[in-house]
């Protein structure tokens, strides 16, 4: 593995090389995202959106910026206060929010509800800002800038455990998706913790029983809780072994009392809801990057920038590339054609070290058989098909 890594290039470096974001000293630890790297984020969103839909998930977006006063009774004044940041705004103080919770705390309360309408989740790509020191930053990996694809689910006490069964479900089939194998850990009250023992230790309970009941290996993590509630947090292993910390499950009893979160129950009496913190690619910033060095930036088909490249041996077969790129775009593929007039052993190395996943050869031969000569990744030749052959080859892939 040590040599598979030193062989290998950092995300910072392939993401250079592949024209996916940039980082500047303007503003440090706040990275710029170029096209490319916006088709892989936008990607990564839209996959996130449709299966957090099918899973029942209501989709909200939270102001980046609220009063002091708020962040005082959600307990990130006192407990995170370090990490953030802060402004004065009509003699009164603000602070650009660390995380969403609390947004999604005055979210729930905004009208009142009852128990019908839980669990109620909700699901944020929600803006954050943390103070990092800047010897600390590192590409996608650690920013001060990101976004964390949180949830909030507000739930009744005795519906936690299938909820969070649920929760680990989802997130089996995201981390699947990528390929990645991951560990589980279940982590404890921390010495900085908000609330009773008896509470903490009630949820520690409810946490590992759902891992057990879904069979599911964990290590505990003593005293890691977040300061509100233990949590469970999720380790996906790359191609080359390394562990990275993604997503989590938290479990919050405090926060709803504190910003007085009711609803009303099948009695008619007024109740405290349980309130679930839930993430699974942690920050799309820090899970993209993890997934540029997994792939070594040969992203899958789906996720591709630039899923085929047209490459025409000279101008004359310029009108016919420009029909293939046309019928492929109707069908949805991320298409460019490459025109120059250079060597075509040159645009196929460029092709390769682009890491785009088809290229489309066209010469005089295959403009008249309304064909191309189709070269996958990797330098494999696949030869000359009819045109409706090759995007049956790329329609299969995708």
């Amino acid at each position: 593995m040590d040599q598979q890594a030193k062989e290998r290039k950092s995300h910072q470096k392939l993401g250079m090389e592949l024209d996916l974001f940039t980082t500047m000293e303007e503003a440090p630890g706040m990275p710029f995202f170029l096209p490319n790297g916006m088709i892989v984020r936008n990607e990564l969103e839209n996959y996130w959106k449709k299966a957090h839909y099918k899973a029942g998930y209501q989709e909200i977006k939270t102001p980046i910026m609220m009063k002091q006063e708020m962040w005082e009774k959600s307990g990130h004044w006192d407990h995170y206060g370090e990490n953030m940041y802060f402004t004065c705004i009509d003699e009164q103080n603000y602070a650009i929010k660390p995380m969403s919770c609390p947004g999604a705390v005055l979210t729930f309360k905004h009208k009142r509800k009852s128990y019908r309408e839980l669990p109620l989740r909700y699901a944020e790509l929600g803006l954050v800002h943390r103070h990092e020191l800047s010897g600390s930053l590192n590409g996608l990996l650690r920013v001060r800038s990101f976004t964390q694809d949180d949830a909030h689910i507000f739930v009744e006490e005795e519906g936690i455990h299938r909820e969070v069964a649920d929760i680990l479900t989802l997130i089996h089939q995201f981390y699947t998706h990528f390929g990645f194998q991951y560990k589980v850990e279940l982590s404890t009250r921390p010495e900085d913790f908000m609330g009773e023992i008896d509470m903490w230790e009630k949820a520690e309970e409810t946490l590992e029983s759902v891992l057990k009941e879904k069979g599911v290996s964990y290590s505990v993590n003593e005293g890691d809780g977040a300061f509100y509630g233990p949590k469970i947090d999720f380790h996906i292993l790359d191609s080359l072994g390394r562990s990275w910390q993604c997503g989590t499950v938290q479990l919050d009893f405090q926060m709803p009392e504190k910003f007085q979160c009711t609803y009303i129950g099948e009695d008619n009496k007024s109740y405290h809801p349980v309130m679930i913190h839930r993430a699974i690619y942690g920050s799309i910033e820090r899970f993209m990057a993890i997934l540029i060095e997994h792939y070594n930036g040969a992203f899958p088909f789906w996720l591709a920038p630039v899923q085929v490249k047209i490459l025409l041996i000279n101008d004359a077969q310029l009108q016919y590339g420009e029909k293939v790129k046309e019928k492929l775009e109707e069908l949805g593929y991320r298409v460019e054609i490459d025109d120059r007039t250079e060597k075509i052993g040159l645009k196929i190395r460029e092709g390769e070290m682009k890491k785009i996943p088809y290229m489309f050869v066209i010469g005089e031969k295959e403009k008249n058989d309304n064909a191309v000569a189709v070269r996958k990744r990797g330098n494999e030749n696949r030869g000359v098909m009819k045109i409706e052959e090759a995007i049956k080859l790329i329609q299969e892939e995708l």
